[in-house]
């Protein structure tokens, strides 16, 4: 078992509950690793628009790794670094999205934006993320492995009915290893916590992957060990267990 140093946290469907809340557990053992000097970081598909109450919830002064890797922070108020799409590979994908009778939706700097506000005001905006949604798996699915054809793009996704792209290479992975290099954290210090496709590489390269059991089996199948689901306070009982090596149901 690694010496665990850095905490990084999915939020959606991983340390929120299904209604996006932060159970009491999950708080005491989130701010009881913060009290051992252990560094607990966000890696999420969200937004600083969806996220920065969470942040001062916990009240987390600690690096924050936003919009798939897009957005990396060093603590609130200071960016380290993010990466912008361009204006026409938008404009590409919202063509793309509505000739295939998709919904879509993107956050920018500026905002957090769906296909029912899009107006032609929206390619001056600064987008780090577009999201493309089809409720028939078949079509999202071959939606998808277009748009991976074209090269130019990062391709996740966090629900098996949508498809998140970023600019090429930027990943929860490539945001989390920006962390530790700022930290001087090893990798092999880290356990991720999460349950979809967009946590796929970042559970990869931390030392301790760790994956809910509401997980999709993808991400189940990569992970080194495996805990409750989001509803049981599972990652309570990962931060518990594996980072403090406490028997579960002992506090």
């Amino acid at each position: 078992m690694p010496n665990i140093a850095l905490i990084a946290l999915d939020l959606d469907n991983t340390m929120l509950t299904n209604d996006k809340q932060i159970s009491a557990p999950t708080k005491y053992w989130i701010n009881r690793a913060h009290k051992a000097g252990i560094t607990v970081i966000f890696t999420t598909g969200r937004g600083i628009q969806t996220t920065q109450h969470l942040w001062e919830e916990l009240e987390l002064e600690t690096p924050m790794v936003l919009v798939n890797g897009a957005e990396i922070w060093k603590r609130p108020g200071e960016l380290m670094e993010r990466h912008i799409l361009a204006s026409e590979d938008v404009r590409d994908l919202v063509k793309f999205a509505e000739a295939n009778g998709a919904r879509f939706w993107g956050y920018s700097v500026e905002s957090l934006s769906h296909s029912r506000d899009w107006s032609e005001a929206m390619y001056e905006q600064s987008w780090l993320k577009f999201g493309i949604r089809h409720n028939d798996l078949e079509v999202i699915n071959r939606l998808r492995d277009e748009v991976r054809s074209w090269g130019r793009f990062e391709v996740t996704q966090s629900h098996p009915v949508n498809m998140e792209i970023s600019c090429p290479g930027i990943s929860k992975a490539y945001g989390l290893k920006k962390v530790c290099e700022y930290l001087h954290i090893d990798l092999n210090q880290v356990m991720a916590v999460g349950d979809s496709h967009n946590d796929y590489k970042m559970l990869q390269a931390a030392g301790l992957g760790v994956a809910m059991a509401n997980a999709s089996p993808e991400i189940k199948a990569i992970a080194d060990v495996h805990t409750a689901s989001n509803e049981e306070d599972g990652v309570a009982k990962a931060i518990q267990r594996y980072v403090f090596q406490e028997q579960l149901g002992v506090s």
